[in-house]
């Protein structure tokens, strides 16, 4: 069993009998198909790339900012799986480039694109830079790799949203939002699904990632112990989006059945279980210099200094949710996830608005956050985004 799961609290893989229930099918389609991952040597993206090697595909060809993520993907998939029968490469590409461009136009052609990258912190959102940069990856980067999908003749454009997504109170949130309502024009030309999942356990640049760097460098743990969170392993997340990408209709958005009651858990509570995991007793310390400086001290007893607090940064949710009360539910197909059944409902004015008002603000070269922020304001009117003046980067 992956031990993440008893980190997270759970004693059982979410998705295992769907795969099972559905495994000819999907060897099936991908056996006989061609496949574009885009982003796919991050978190999700290699989980995703690794379900669709081991099945066999006649070409997988992964894209990646990332060229250090990238190498790791292929010694990873070489250490475990091995090889196929199948054409396996990658590139190291900016999916916003020109370059991109001239690759995609020149190559084999693809039934299924799918696109993993995406700007996902909340923390993306403390600067107007870092802010216009994710607007650009999560929505304009979105919105050109499915035209392109189209122009190549592709069956299927996948792209990974958030639960965040869902009565969004960040940028991030409402930026997978507003990609969503593009995803839905687009959608009359190509058919589209997606999927909104909870965090991925222990992913590049997560809290708990950072867990394993700060045991590395006998650094203390710290953690927010009021912020509850749904967390799926990175197997899941790839089996989620395959599901999704392969068996969803146009328009679904799959989401994982997890239980408020049962899998909802804080990031200290995961703490605490790493801690014991490793052998070690936490010492819940009342401020970060004290945790900082009795690391040393501490380890030699078997224990471990850590540093809980009260949240209070700008776009943090108590709670998350992977649908809201006007959305209409398949709950009854899969065992293990529920649909979000869509209509292609957009408002063509607001889209054009958002692109208009982003190009004009990049002409001009400048722009501040709350410029953003009463954009998304207008493109979602009950965008409740949490301001409080603070930033993660502000925290230990």
């Amino acid at each position: 069993m992956d031990p993440t799961l008893s980190l997270i609290g759970r004693t059982s893989p979410l998705l295992a009998d769907d795969i099972t229930k559905y495994s000819s099918e999907l060897f099936d389609k991908i056996s006989s198909s061609k496949f574009l991952v885009i982003g796919g040597a991050g978190s999700i993206g290699s989980a995703v790339t690794r379900e669709i090697f081991k099945r066999n595909p006649k070409i997988l060809h992964v894209v990646d900012i990332s060229e250090n993520n990238m190498v790791e993907l292929v010694r990873d998939i070489r250490s475990s799986i091995g090889y196929n029968d199948g054409e396996f490469a990658t590139f190291a590409i900016d999916c916003g480039s020109d370059i991109f461009d001239s690759f995609i136009r020149t190559g084999p052609g693809y039934d299924y694109v799918l696109n993993l990258s995406a700007l996902k912190h909340v923390r993306s959102e403390k600067d107007p830079f870092t802010l216009m940069r994710m607007i650009d990856v999560n929505v304009f980067n979105t919105d050109k790799t499915m035209k392109q999908a189209l122009e190549l003749g592709a069956k299927k454009y996948f792209c990974v949203s958030t639960d965040k997504a869902a009565n969004p109170v960040n940028m991030m949130g409402a930026s997978k939002r507003i990609m969503e309502m593009f995803l839905m024009r687009r959608s009359l030309e190509i058919p589209v699904s997606t999927a909104r999942f909870a965090n991925v356990a222990f992913s590049d640049g997560s809290l708990l990632y950072g867990f394993n760097r700060r045991i590395e460098k006998n650094q203390p743990l710290s953690a927010p112990n009021d912020v509850r969170r749904y967390f799926v392993t990175p197997q899941e997340s790839g089996e989620l989006c395959l599901m999704s990408c392969l068996l969803g209709d146009n328009r679904d958005v799959f989401f994982p059945k997890l239980n408020y009651d049962l899998n909802l858990i804080t990031f200290s509570e995961i703490a605490e279980r790493y801690l014991h995991n490793l052998g070690y007793t936490p010492v819940h310390c009342t401020t970060e210099e004290e945790a900082r400086v009795r690391v040393e001290e501490l380890k030699t007893q078997h224990k471990y200094p850590v540093y809980f607090f009260s949240s209070d940064t700008t776009g943090e949710k108590d709670f998350e949710e992977f649908y809201t009360e006007n959305e209409v539910l398949d709950m009854n197909r899969f065992i293990a996830l529920g649909v979000i059944k869509n209509q292609p409902i957009y408002d063509q004015v607001l889209l054009d608005l958002f692109t208009t008002v982003i190009q004009d603000l990049r002409a001009r070269g400048s722009w501040n956050r709350f410029d953003l922020i009463n954009l998304f304001n207008t493109m979602i009117p009950e965008f409740a985004h949490k301001e409080t003046g603070k930033f993660l980067d502000n925290k230990m």
